[in-house]
């Protein structure tokens, strides 16, 4: 099937995401709209035929009168039933393409086919229809009773010229309003095609925009003097994809406009022409040449640009090819198995693992380790070593490109994504700060706010809670009336209690990503205090560069070049004399000499 039928019957697809009845009536209000300028036109040629017999008293006005105006209120009550309609149908479309969206980016696609430059444009292009600062699917298949509309006006205008001059005169006039209307089509088209060849420019600009009129990057351009060169970066991004803009606007759309405005006028001309020697010749009466000439002009006027639809049609035809190209490449990755998941009961290990970053150096080889159940096992290692692409693959964000994660000797490929996932409660070293309440961040929308008490009791964050204004209905950002914001050490507390409250909920494998980097020394040891007096009996991970942090743990892992080189309990590894003893010393030490400064 020819890719430009085939968008159009995906768009046409689309109408049954907007409901029967909506659609429906959508569909007769389109039509009578594009009908009623037929008949008022009809309506007002009766009233100029009968002009004469009314001067001579031989018959009256009313009828047509009558007429004219019912059609002309028609048309005025049509119009916006039109566009509310249209505004209806478009948005209850593009909430099932949001549907889409999020399906595929978080249970169809790995993270790795997320983050490919091709995806990731895709991916904006999705989204800057979905945000309405593109035409929309929803916007492209609304537009199609519109040209309903469009086209009923052009069949009861050929209609007409058939009627009262002749079969070959409608076939002319026709298609000489097509060829101009598929023309004009094309240009957009074309113009269309290379606007998306500029997406990498438009999500450059994009990004440029949020960072010069956004909050978070405020501080820096103040206090580093940044605004010079920042102007300057955006006014450089807006150049380099505006000026392509215009030159495609200019080559693509303006010289073929005036083309085909002098074909359009050329036709007019003869079409009136042939109009005029009929009435001269006797052929035509007043109301045939009445009805005539407005008939003409109709077609004529159906090649030009159709504001409620072309851009409509064109650009959200090709946010929804974005769309399905990115559900596409999502799938193109699929993550197998559908095995339910188990909880942990003997082990998980890493056999073999090899892992890379696509596009970047090896982080693991051969990787072997296990992390008993029932346990906590701490991983520690130098920046760089690989401690939370370990986290990524146990959690199944990526997979391995050679061996297996394996927990009770099923690799993790076998089991189903979401069912692995849902066993596991994560805080990532970059976790969400959601501008949402403080309950919506602790339980996201599970449980009741007893239970969020309790698990931000446990995670030390009930302080917190009992100093924000509403309590757990405070939003978490100061842009939000009643809302206030939380220093580092309090997100990090918040971020905890939503994973202990997981662990409540049925979480078995606890993942903790550097889980007091935010925290001052004292909290940090009262908050493990806690945390393994309260999770014991659960399989936990606690990834750290503080080794004050895991001397507590089970075991000890010790990462290097991507390999655990060292593993035990923290008396064992320090009485070995090896990496972990000395880091630890060497932590230690400068712990002392920071409290004998501050002393």
């Amino acid at each position: 099937m020819r890719p430009r039928l085939r968008r159009w019957l995906d768009l046409a697809g689309l109408l049954r995401h907007a409901g029967g009845l909506p659609v429906a009536i959508a569909l007769l209000v389109s039509a009578a709209f594009g009908l009623a300028p037929i008949v008022f036109m009809v309506s007002m040629a009766l009233l100029l035929a009968r002009v004469p017999a009314v001067a001579r008293g031989e018959a009256a006005l009313g009828t047509a009168v009558a007429l004219s105006l019912a059609t002309l209120v028609a048309q005025q009550l049509l119009g916006p039933m039109q566009t509310a309609l249209t505004e209806l149908v478009s948005r209850r479309i593009d909430g099932h393409c949001v549907q889409r969206a999020l399906r595929a980016a978080y249970t169809e696609a790995p993270v790795a086919a997320l983050e490919r430059p091709g995806t990731l444009d895709l991916l904006a292009d999705v989204r800057t229809a979905i945000d309405r600062a593109s035409p929309s699917p929803g916007d492209a298949a609304a537009a199609l009773p519109a040209l309903l509309a469009r086209y009923t006006g052009l069949t009861g205008a050929v209609v007409l010229i058939a009627v009262v001059l002749s079969p070959l005169a409608a076939l002319v006039v026709a298609a000489t309003a097509l060829v101009i209307r598929f023309g004009q089509r094309g240009s957009l088209g074309r113009f269309a095609a290379a606007w998306d060849a500029l997406s990498p420019q438009r999500r450059r600009l994009a990004y440029t925009r949020t960072l010069t009129t956004g909050t978070a990057a405020a501080k820096e351009i103040r206090v580093l003097g940044l605004l010079g060169f920042l102007t300057a970066r955006l006014d450089s991004e807006h150049r380099g994809y505006l000026d392509p803009i215009w030159s495609m606007r200019r080559r693509l759309l303006l010289r073929p406009f005036l083309g085909f405005a002098l074909a359009g006028l050329v036709g007019a001309t003869l079409a009136l022409a042939a109009v005029a020697q009929a009435t001269a010749s006797g052929e035509l009466d007043l109301l045939e040449y009445a009805v005539a000439v407005q008939a003409v002009l109709v077609p004529i006027r159906f090649g030009v640009y159709f504001p409620e639809a072309d851009v409509q049609t064109q650009f959200g035809g090709r946010a929804l090819a974005a769309l399905t190209g990115f559900e596409q490449a999502a799938r193109g990755e699929p993550l197998p198995g559908t095995a339910p998941a188990p909880a942990p009961q003997r082990e998980i290990r890493f056999e073999q693992v090899g892992f890379a970053y696509p596009g970047g150096r090896r982080v693991f080889s051969d990787l072997d380790l296990s992390i008993p159940a029932g346990r906590c096992t701490a991983i520690v290692g130098l920046n760089g070593a690989g401690k939370t692409t370990l986290v990524k693959l146990l959690t199944r964000c990526y997979d391995p490109d050679r061996g297996a994660v394996t927990v009770d000797g099923l690799d993790l490929r076998e089991l189903d994504p979401a069912s692995w996932q849902r066993r596991l409660a994560v805080i990532f070293q970059d976790f969400n700060r959601y501008e949402l309440s403080a309950g919506d961040n602790i339980g996201l929308g599970v449980g009741v706010p007893a239970d969020w008490h309790a698990a931000a009791a446990r995670a030390g964050a009930q302080d917190v809670l009992d100093d924000l204004p509403a309590g757990l209905d405070t939003p978490l950002h100061a842009r939000y009336t009643g809302g206030q914001d939380l220093s580092g050490g309090q997100w990090q507390r918040i971020a905890l209690a939503r994973a202990l409250h997981a662990v409540d909920r049925g979480a078995r494998l606890l993942v903790l990503d550097e889980p007091t980097a935010a925290l001052d020394v004292r909290a940090e040891v009262e908050f493990f205090d806690r945390f393994l007096t309260q999770t014991e009996g659960l399989t936990s991970v606690i990834i750290s560069h503080r080794f004050s942090t895991v001397r507590r743990a089970d075991q000890i892992l010790v990462l290097s070049d991507g390999h655990v080189v060292e593993q035990g309990d923290h008396d064992a590894l320090t009485a070995a004399g090896g990496h972990y003893a000395e880091m630890f010393a060497l932590q230690a030490s400068r712990f002392r000499d920071d409290v004998a400064a501050v002393v």
